[in-house]
């Protein structure tokens, strides 16, 4: 590759840390620089996607930069490791979280997440049992995890008896790098007795920021492989799902936000948002995680399932519950079609406000513009 000259537009939005895919094809394994004033950043190639962090750019301002290869390697800021029963992501040398794919009694899971000050911004019941003051109801809870409650009329939500599974099939792919780390996953949804129900693709990508904060893309594919699938109309699932840590559980302090300006359960449980966010203390560090919707998502923006117990979830089938029967949310996804989400989760220091999340929501969907110089 030459050197490329490229503009970069922010918009209407100031940019801080924003992940940047950009519009050139690169060489896997290869490194790049991306060059703007006195700045040098980073450009890890991800198959043939360029990937950066770009740490500052003020609203309305638009910037030349240069990219060109590398002439040795990066260091990896972001490791994956992968071993029997699961995929282990570090940042900077510490263990961000786990996607634990097997030994689980019903799904795959993440676990932990870690946030600012080392503390996981999840639930560690029932993975573990001795942290004072852990509550633990809700053993389906298992601090981050994909899964819906009515899918052909098998709940793979909970564990209760005759419960379904997810079952993972296929690592296909891992990646460690200086700007992201991540993996592809291949899973089978089945019923109590094994029928395999529909075929699950997960993509993770982790950004480490500054302060040890994390963005955590999870794009979530479903394909109805074995015939139609229908989901129903319940309340209880949700395609992405978190349990906080006991002690940003509202009624110990914590505080749940969303982006219309729903605050805690009456004002955000069964509203639709492009975001949501619980936050509180851990150890005495003030915490919160975002999940953030895309709106190129099935049935964006969707309905929140989120209680002031410590759950939060995206659901967007669950219509009845939310609107007092006024809307029905059911769906049959046809004979080898497919619904996507794409979800970015957004682990940060403080409240929604402290942590920018409607700033990082805005750089999920609507980045800044990058263009090709003449």
């Amino acid at each position: 590759m030459q050197r490329t000259r490229l503009t970069i537009q922010p918009g209407n939005t100031a940019r801080d840390n924003s992940p940047l895919l950009l519009p050139v094809s690169g060489e896997p394994d290869v490194a790049y620089w991306l060059s703007t004033g006195d700045l040098r950043l980073p450009v890890q190639a991800v198959g043939s996607d360029l990937w950066c962090l770009l740490p500052e750019l003020p609203a309305g301002q638009t910037v030349t930069a240069t990219l060109e290869r590398s002439e040795g390697e990066h260091p990896h800021r972001v490791s994956v490791e992968e071993s029997e029963d699961r995929i282990a992501i570090y940042t900077d040398g510490n263990l961000f979280t786990a996607y634990i794919k097997a030994g689980n009694p019903a799904r795959p899971c993440f676990y932990p997440l870690r946030g600012p000050g080392g503390v996981s911004v999840t639930r560690h019941w029932p993975m573990r049992h001795d942290i004072p003051g852990e509550t633990n109801d809700h053993v389906h809870h298992r601090s981050m995890w994909i899964a819906f409650g009515d899918v052909n009329g098998v709940d793979n939500w909970s564990e209760e008896p005759g419960h379904g599974y997810t079952l993972h099939r296929q690592t296909v792919r891992t990646y460690s790098g200086i700007v992201c780390g991540g993996f592809e996953t291949l899973s089978d949804w089945t019923d109590s007795q094994g029928k395999k129900l529909l075929e699950q693709y997960l993509k993770v990508r982790v950004f480490p920021l500054p302060h040890e904060e994390h963005l955590m893309d999870v794009e979530v594919t479903l394909t109805a492989t074995e015939g139609d699938v229908h989901f129903g109309d319940t309340k209880e699932g949700g395609i992405l799902s978190v349990r906080v840590a006991s002690s940003m559980d509202v009624p110990r302090g914590g505080r749940i936000e969303n982006s219309e300006g729903g605050v805690n359960e009456p004002q955000t449980w069964g509203k639709r948002a492009h975001w949501c966010d619980y936050s509180g203390q851990v150890q005495g560090v003030p915490v919160g995680i975002a999940i953030l919707q895309h709106p190129s998502s099935f049935r964006h923006p969707a309905w929140w399932h989120v209680r002031d117990y410590g759950l939060m979830t995206v659901n967007p089938f669950g219509l009845a519950a939310f609107t007092q029967r006024q809307e029905h949310g059911e769906y049959t996804l046809p004979h080898g079609e497919s619904l996507r989400w794409r979800f970015r989760v957004c682990i940060h220091r403080g409240n929604a406000t402290e942590g920018k999340v409607a700033q990082r929501w805005q750089d999920f969907a609507n980045p800044p513009a990058i263009e090709v110089a003449g």
